[in-house]
């Protein structure tokens, strides 16, 4: 799976095809290796001659790959967002024929196990969202919230269609609440300080606080009982 890298501005970068050309595990041992130090340090604090040492390669490796630091975190940031979106699609058009609180639950499932069997991957999309001073975390918040929408938005008016949902439910309202609910939980699945004491990390009371909320979405955005077809 190949990514477009993009710079601050928006455009695309020329070096990430040298980088893809390199032998796969090579490309992985890199990749591993900046995964661990964006999700350890975020980006102000990583570094990149701990990370060519680590390595055991040359700084100008790097930036002959990727350009700059910068360069680097959006490959690596465009690579996890890849992994997480094609977990969360495959459970979404698998599910397409099931009424839409169902799919809403297994897709919030599939988020939780991804971040579950990646916490280093997920660890890097956190480091960005509470660092304010990181370069071009305007464009990368951006783009995962334009993704968020792209993915809610077709599952929102299918059910929509099937009488699924309130009628006078706003379409890019729904999916914006959405997002914002699955975003909200699974960084409190993460952060210990961010669950409100609900003991989210065990697994038994993770999946009941996913039930409830799926069943709060439901009663809140649901056609009233008996408007369904």
């Amino acid at each position: 799976m190949v990514i477009e890298t993009r710079n601050t501005d928006g455009t695309g970068r020329s070096e990430a095809s040298v980088f893809e050309n390199l032998p796969e595990d090579k490309q992985r041992r890199i990749l591993g290796a900046a995964v661990d130090e964006f999700a350890e340090r975020g980006f102000g604090g990583a570094s990149i001659n701990r990370l060519v040492s680590r390595l055991g390669i040359a700084k100008g490796s790097i930036f002959q790959y990727f350009g700059s630091k910068q360069g680097l975190f959006a490959y690596v940031f465009d690579r996890a967002s890849g992994l997480f979106a094609d977990n969360l699609r495959q459970v979404r058009d698998q599910s397409a024929d099931e009424p839409f609180f169902d799919r809403l639950h297994r897709v919030l499932e599939a988020g939780v196990a991804f971040i579950d069997a990646n916490p280093r991957v997920y660890r890097i999309y956190l480091k960005m969202l509470y660092d304010e001073s990181m370069p071009g975390r305007d464009l990368f918040l951006g783009r995962a919230r334009a993704y968020s929408a792209k993915f809610l938005r077709p599952m929102v008016e299918r059910a929509a269609e099937r009488g699924e949902l309130r009628p006078d439910l706003d379409p890019d309202f729904a999916a914006f609440l959405l997002d914002a609910a699955m975003d909200r939980f699974l960084q409190a699945c993460v952060v210990e300080e961010m669950d409100g004491g609900l003991n989210l990390r065990d697994p038994a009371e993770r999946a009941k606080r996913l039930r409830e909320l799926t069943n709060c979405l439901r009663r809140g955005l649901g056609a009233p009982q008996g408007e369904t077809p």
